[in-house]
């Protein structure tokens, strides 16, 4: 498995987890097995660098969060809201710039 830096991790967290609840509410084991799936087991987050970007959602008002009992286990259930829909726009245009002028800069014959 290829390591990714750190920096690219932390960069895409919140895109990632914003992408995720998008889809629907969700708990953070599930959302880690999400993005392990999504990139090929490439990327893999442990929940001590999950719970802390969730944390950072809910508290800058992007997510809702609901504590549910499930077969007597406590499971923090979040979701995305208005701003947090909001928020994830912003950032696919950031990203679509970002990965549009990486691909013309490390592509430079095919983009002519």
């Amino acid at each position: 498995m290829k390591s990714v830096s750190k920096d690219l991790v932390a960069a895409s967290c919140i895109p990632l987890v914003l992408s995720i609840l998008e889809e629907g509410e969700d708990y953070g084991y599930s959302i880690i097995k999400k993005v392990m799936a999504a990139s090929n087991n490439q990327l893999e987050w442990k929940e001590g660098s999950l719970y802390p970007v969730l944390s950072k959602l809910e508290k800058n008002g992007y997510v809702n969060s609901e504590i549910r009992t499930e077969n007597g286990r406590k499971r923090k259930y979040y979701s995305i809201n208005k701003p947090g829909k909001s928020k994830l726009a912003e950032l696919r245009e950031e990203w679509q710039l970002i990965t549009t002028t990486m691909n013309i800069l490390w592509n430079p014959k095919t983009t002519n």
